[in-house]
């Protein structure tokens, strides 16, 4: 299905529909603040396994993001971070940041996997943040990526939809994505470093 969400005044009936679909297990292809995110509800472990599947990659080691809509999310997920840092994010989000954090037990449990670190994303978007808002607990999600070389990702929603209509139960349409994905902010040292320079200038 492709929904159509207006994301300055998201309808709440089509969020409902879309938490519905996560409350099930199932896969959704969201707007962020950056580009379009293949997601599904941190709850689901055969879901996390589907993405992986699609993205043709092993889920131990594939590295996905967790979207949460408040900072209050973090404890579950992740140790506790210094006050610096926690100034920092506080100060950036929501935005098109992903940081890195030390993850705590709960992170391999989701995964199935060893995984230390977890990426943690707040973005700028009506439509995701009323989607967690509803449904109560993150998402985990991966992005969208083109095979074309020079444009990396794809920001047309029909155009995803035309793609992976047979392989995710919806597609929300909320306007065309970025081509220009998210800054990754390595905070697991105590201080921020960034590894991928994207969309957000990072204040300190």
């Amino acid at each position: 299905m492709l929904l159509k969400i207006y994301p300055d005044s998201p309808a709440p009936r089509h969020i409902n529909a879309v938490v519905a679909v996560f409350d099930k297990g199932g896969l959704v292809i969201c707007p962020t603040d950056t580009i379009y995110g293949l997601a599904c509800g941190i709850k689901h472990i055969k879901a996390v396994a589907r993405i992986a599947q699609i993205k043709g990659i092993k889920k131990e080691k594939a590295n996905f993001s967790m979207i949460i809509n408040n900072l209050s999310m973090l404890s579950e997920f992740a140790k506790p971070i210094d006050n610096h840092i926690f100034r920092i994010m506080r100060r950036n989000l929501p935005g098109p940041f992903t940081f890195i954090l030390e993850a705590n037990s709960n992170v391999p449990k989701i995964f199935q996997s060893k995984k230390k670190t977890i990426g943690i994303r707040m973005p700028d978007n009506a439509i995701v943040n009323s989607i967690i808002e509803e449904l109560g607990s993150p998402l985990i999600t991966t992005s969208i990526h083109d095979e074309d070389e020079i444009i990396e990702y794809t920001t047309d929603p029909e155009l995803i939809y035309e793609k992976y209509k047979n392989l995710v139960d919806i597609v929300i349409d909320g306007g065309y994505g970025d081509n220009e994905a998210s800054t990754i902010v390595d905070c697991t040292s105590g201080k921020p470093i960034i590894l991928r320079q994207g969309k957000g200038a990072l204040e300190e």
